[in-house]
């Protein structure tokens, strides 16, 4: 199944990386935040550096590894906490399910997902907002399903696919909700996972042995101690970051763990991180892509990351943190 949106030219400027009327710039952070463990280092680095970043909101959905919304909406209160930020920023709830299933019987004024996929409706209609995506793409299809016109006021940083290859957690996940931003008009920058590649996510890698050795006691002081997914109390970031890499599985030879969302927020502060080029939209069909080298309509794909320079600005936010505003 491929749905379109509406192709309508936007008289609306989205969103720049760099924008000339502010040195900060304003996101959404939409995350499957209970997954594993790279979207919490994700939020973490991207709350605490207050002098790049304002963040409007949190929204989070569920994909399967993270059991319910619930999980994912309790984790991601977790880093909030721990970044001292749980009373700044709003934190909301969007899908629980996948996008077909949400709008079979589509009522617009009661659906799977509202809170969360009605805030990015309303706060983009308040002023530009660059929405960074490191989940499935439910939430971005349903704010497209319920007002085409949120296609003009934003834009869409994207962590998922193995592109031009088939597979990928974050894109199997709701296949069909990518396909659907993919065929509409929204600005989409795809920062590719790439499984076992060295030019995806993926090759951002690091071992238990360096979370060790660089996380423990790092980050803010919380106000308040946090009970940690896997147990324990937590006052930092740097020590729930070090419980969260006992609990995970290791592959390759050293044994890692790729930091897969960090990249997505790291190459917003600086591009340098990473290499852009644009390709006419694809589409993904039986699992398989399919290019459509006449599709007027364009993405950004990035990849190629600077593994040790985002690694070395991970560790040093972390050590001299700036929380952020909204």
């Amino acid at each position: 199944l491929i749905t379109n949106c509406s192709d309508k030219k936007s008289k609306t400027k989205t969103p720049e990386i760099e924008s000339k009327k502010s040195s900060k710039l304003k996101v959404i952070f939409d995350s499957d935040a209970n997954n594993e463990l790279d979207d919490q280092h994700a939020l973490a680095y991207l709350l605490l550096n207050g002098d790049t970043f304002k963040v409007d909101a949190v929204t989070v959905n569920a994909t399967y590894n993270g059991v319910d919304i619930q999980g994912h909406y309790e984790e991601a209160l977790r880093i909030l906490k721990l970044c001292n930020l749980a009373n700044e920023v709003p934190l909301l709830k969007g899908a629980n399910g996948n996008f077909n299933s949400i709008i079979e019987d589509w009522d617009p004024n009661s659906y799977d997902g509202k809170e969360g996929v009605d805030y990015l409706i309303k706060a983009t209609k308040r002023e530009p907002i660059v929405i960074i995506a490191v989940g499935k793409l439910t939430n971005i299809a349903l704010a497209l399903k319920k007002d085409p016109t949120f296609a003009q006021r934003t834009k869409i940083v994207w962590l998922g696919s193995n592109y031009p290859e088939p597979g990928e957690y974050n894109q199997d996940n709701d296949t069909i909700a990518m396909n659907y931003v993919l065929n509409s008009s929204i600005p989409f920058e795809m920062v590719t996972v790439r499984y076992g590649k060295p030019s995806g996510t993926d090759a951002v890698k690091v071992t238990k042995k360096e979370i060790n050795e660089k996380m423990p006691g790092i980050g803010p002081k919380a106000i308040e101690t946090v009970i940690g997914r896997h147990g324990g109390e937590f006052d930092n970031f740097g020590d729930y970051s070090v419980s969260l890499f006992e609990y995970i599985d290791y592959h390759g030879d050293p044994p890692s763990r790729p930091l897969f969302d960090m990249v997505a927020v790291a190459i917003l502060k600086d591009k340098t991180w990473g290499e852009i080029r644009s390709i006419p939209a694809p589409i993904l069909i039986n699992n398989k892509w399919e290019e459509r080298p006449d599709n007027p309509r364009k993405i950004t794909i990035w990849e190629n990351f600077k593994k040790e320079e985002l690694l070395e600005d991970f560790y040093k936010t972390l050590l001299n943190p700036i929380p952020v505003s909204n």
